[in-house]
């Protein structure tokens, strides 16, 4: 257990700072004196984007950083070096590949994802300054990774901190001195990504890493981008389902409740943000020291962490279910106080995380899957749980038994529990027969 806390406690720290980047400018955004619900509605619409921006950084950083730790503990030093520096290639070209993208095809994509001709405004404000920190975002995020999976938590998890104040130091500023709005926050951000990268790049440069950045070994190889790329599919598919999940439910309840609907579930979509901090921490803790002891064939200490890695995400899941059946509207107080948001928000949400305990085994289950190596079924698990399961019940359930709006926010819970438990006994299923040929 002392392994994963130390890698999970830092990790869950920098999570939730990070997390602060995306977060303040809504709580800033949704308390703005004179501001309607359009404005946080305008954020809404750009969170799919944020997470297709993401998933592009784990299907490179979430395949390259466990295989880089399978090399260290198999005493493989070349690989590893070349993992390394070949996945900082392919965050950096892709980044620039998709803001030229994003640039080209803005408008389509905004309305795409759910804006109406009253939020277009807003989102579009918001995302034509926040595409500008594509490159640094995903280069500083995706390489961190590595950092971590290095043994050197703690100084990932300062230099999330960093930028994180210097956001929050800055959102103020722009928001409401230089009177910027939604604009600014974005601004704000983007600095902040500016800053983590700049850091990250710091260190790997530096002498406390024995696997440094080396020029010559950033050329990208057809082997080795295959291996990453096929690893992390995984969390490129999770992050990508992720969105299209989220740009679905923006459409569904934009149909049945309008624009504040869309503001609902921009908050809801927030606090399962920082709901998820601890258990992304934990299971991202405990890939490392599941790949290391997987790469050096150490059974018994792989089941151990699954074990630990289990009970922590169980265990704080179920308290994180208790609280919000208790006191929702506390977290809804957080990013906006309007009476029609907080009544019709408290039972959406007590209806969307009425299963949150189950997504324990889906976080579990998918981590094991990645850590070992198990790339087709992480995968396989990520698609049944968001695109087999949710987008059909989102679309379906509010046609049904005159569910409206609420089939939206139930098709969660369904998919936690049907998803979460099929993910875990296929996982522990799969390990335990991998786990005998080291007998």
């Amino acid at each position: 257990m002392r392994h994963v806390l130390k890698q999970s406690i830092p990790l869950s720290i920098a999570y939730f700072i990070q997390l602060l980047y995306n977060i303040v400018d809504r709580i800033y955004i949704g308390h703005l004196n004179g501001a309607d619900g359009r404005v946080l509605t305008g954020i809404g619409i750009v969170i799919p984007i944020i997470s297709i921006i993401a998933a592009f950084t784990n299907l490179f950083a979430s395949g390259g950083a466990p295989l880089f730790s399978i090399a260290r503990g198999a005493g493989e030093k070349d690989d590893a070096l070349d993992l390394k520096n070949q996945t900082f290639s392919l965050l950096a070209i892709t980044s620039i590949v998709l803001t030229i993208g994003f640039f080209l095809f803005k408008r389509d994509i905004l309305h795409i994802f759910g804006a109406s001709e009253g939020t277009f405004v807003y989102a579009n404000r918001y995302f034509s300054i926040y595409v500008f920190g594509t490159f640094f975002s995903m280069v500083g995020n995706g390489m961190i990774q590595f950092i971590n999976a290095e043994g050197f938590a703690q100084e990932g998890m300062m230099i999330v901190i960093a930028g994180a104040v210097i956001n929050i130091i800055l959102d103020p500023v722009f928001i409401f001195l230089l009177n910027m709005g939604i604009g600014g926050a974005a601004l704000a951000t983007v600095l902040a990504q500016i800053c983590s990268f700049v850091l990250v790049v710091k260190f790997l440069l530096g002498d406390k890493t024995a696997y440094p950045m080396i020029v010559s070994r950033m050329r990208l190889k057809i082997k080795n981008v295959g291996r990453i790329v096929a690893l992390g599919l995984a969390g490129f598919v999770m992050e990508v389902s992720n969105s299209l999940v989220q740009a679905v439910c923006n459409i569904s309840v934009k149909h049945y409740g309008g624009d504040l609907s869309i503001t609902i579930m921009t908050i809801i979509n927030s606090v399962r943000e920082i709901v998820n901090i601890a258990i992304t921490g934990i299971s991202n803790g405990a890939k490392p020291v599941i790949g290391y002891n997987y790469g050096a064939r150490k059974g018994e200490r792989v089941k151990k962490t699954i074990v630990i890695c289990t009970v922590l995400s169980l265990g704080y899941t179920l308290f994180i279910w208790v609280l919000i059946m208790l006191i929702p509207g506390v977290f809804i107080r957080v990013f906006n106080s309007d009476p029609r948001i907080l009544e019709d928000g408290i039972i959406a949400m007590k209806l969307y995380f009425s299963g949150i305990f189950f997504m324990s085994f889906q976080f579990v289950g998918q981590t094991t899957f990645v850590a070992v190596g198990k790339a087709k079924n992480a995968i396989f698990f990520s698609i049944f749980r968001k695109i087999i399961i949710v987008i059909p019940l989102t679309i379906l359930l509010p046609r049904l038994w005159g569910m409206g709006i609420d089939g939206v926010y139930i098709a969660e819970p369904i998919s936690n529990i049907i998803g979460g438990c099929a993910c875990m006994t296929t996982m522990l299923f799969v390990v335990r027969k991998e786990l005998k040929k080291f007998d």
